[in-house]
């Protein structure tokens, strides 16, 4: 199926099947809930789009790569639907990862100079020198929790590349608590859409609301402090303290804070989990660890490595994009039809919410042979010219494809560079890697010692 596949409803097109098992007032979300991982991989089963019920709502899941791809082309679907509603409490409803269309695109336009591939080399010197310190903080036989070091180091670097400030130092701790807190009531939110219910003044209720609290706090201290200190350093905050509405006049202060909020926090969360797989890589494939090992050496001749490297860096590269593409942060997203369309085939009302999964999508047999094989020779140009398209899409495409994905890409080459370079690794006991699912997908407490080279 091709881009086509999205169009205006035909009286010929008919209600995709109903996927069995729903239960009443929950619907699917039970399963969803219980099994989120396999449920949404085994839809394929049923067919190339699938109704779901999640309590009251009728969804759609499109299953395949052709499908995924084209919903996220077209202007017939915006960014909403269960997953976006449940991050409205996070991220608000005027920053770029939730607005849509002329507020989104002026937004892209504001962020989109400090991402764009020229403005990522003047990030080197924080990106080397963060992913060094990582290193060099670990002590051989140490344990090492992976959870607070992957935040740790993705924090630190968002917030000195992006935000330029060392002010972040004291509050990195204090946003990884809270946004684990926050993602785990927004999962929580997305698949059991009970409303009324989380507003009740229960104990998990409540500390969601201190922990996202917290986090808004946060934020306006980052603002405040900046607008104090007079500077304006060429990074993001300072875009957009001096973006300018459509009408010519600065942006409003909730945008501001939207805005921080959506390229801070979700982009924390996705690079740290990244790095938790990646740092699961290293210890369950010494094979892959040694060649990213020998490729370092043989680019930089044993000095440490640099950002000035990583296009050379093609094995380690491979590693970073296999490892995303059997966990990939984001498993789970969805869309919202604003008008009656139609979706391989199936009618799709306006209004209707549209749920799809790139973990689903990206261990498709159909798409990979030995599919749930770690194998990043899969991504050497010969191979992969054989990937159907769409079907690896871990940055998304179209105008919501992430900004920052060079930004990203860069930091993780990097940083499993640096990491294979000085150290083998071996689980300890209480370390427990198997996937915890929320709305990223992470070890449920990956527990590592670090053996030097």
């Amino acid at each position: 199926m091709t881009v086509e596949s999205v169009g205006p409803a035909d009286v010929r097109t008919s209600e995709p099947p109903l996927a069995g098992g729903a239960v009443p007032l929950l619907g699917h979300g039970w399963k969803l809930a219980r099994d989120p991982l396999a449920f949404m991989s085994r839809l394929r089963d049923h067919g190339d789009v699938v109704r779901l019920k999640l309590g009251p709502k009728t969804v759609y899941a499109p299953t395949t790569p052709e499908l995924t791809g084209a919903l996220a082309l077209s202007p017939d679907y915006i960014i909403a639907g269960p997953l976006w509603e449940s991050l409205e409490d996070l991220l608000g409803k005027k920053g770029v990862a939730t607005a849509n269309g002329p507020l989104h695109r002026r937004q892209r336009r504001t962020i989109q100079p400090a991402f764009r591939l020229a403005a990522i080399p003047a990030y080197a010197p924080i990106m080397e020198e963060e992913a060094h310190a990582l290193t060099e903080r670990w002590q051989p036989g140490q344990t090492i929790d992976c959870t607070s070091e992957s935040f740790r180091v993705a924090v630190r670097i968002a917030a000195r590349c992006l935000l330029r400030g060392d002010y972040m130092d004291e509050r990195a701790e204090r946003l990884c608590t809270a946004l684990a807190t926050v993602f785990r009531g927004m999962y929580r939110r997305m698949v059991v859409p009970l409303g009324p219910l989380y507003r009740l003044p229960l104990p998990a209720n409540r500390e969601f609301n201190r922990a996202l609290a917290d986090l808004h706090l946060l934020v306006d201290e980052i603002v405040a402090e900046r607008r104090a200190s007079g500077q304006k350093p060429d990074d993001l905050l300072t875009a957009l303290l001096e973006a300018k509405d459509e009408n010519g006049d600065p942006i409003g202060e909730q945008e501001i804070h939207d805005q921080v909020v959506a390229i801070l926090t979700p982009g924390s969360e996705t690079v740290a989990s990244t790095i938790m797989w990646l740092l699961r890589v290293l210890a369950e494939h010494p094979e892959h660890a040694d060649r990213v090992r020998d490729e370092v050496l043989a680019v930089t001749g044993g000095r440490p490595v640099a950002f000035e490297d990583v296009r050379k860096l093609t094995h380690t590269n491979n590693v970073v994009v296999e490892a995303m593409r059997l966990r990939p942060a984001v498993w789970i997203l969805t869309r919202r039809a604003v008008t009656d369309t139609e979706l391989g085939g199936y009618r799709i009302p306006a209004g209707a919410d549209i749920i799809y999964s790139p973990y689903g999508i990206q261990r498709d047999p159909k798409s990979y042979e030995r599919a749930l094989e770690f194998d990043p020779d899969r991504w050497l140009p010969e191979r992969a010219k054989a990937v159907p398209k769409h079907a690896m899409s871990p940055f998304s495409v179209g105008n919501r494809k992430c900004p920052s994905d060079h930004f990203s890409m860069a930091q993780l080459t990097l940083i499993t560079a640096a990491l294979a370079t000085k150290y083998r690794f071996a689980q300890v006991p209480g370390s427990d890697p198997a996937t915890r699912v929320g709305i990223t997908l992470r070890p449920n407490r990956l527990l590592l010692t670090p053996v030097p080279r």
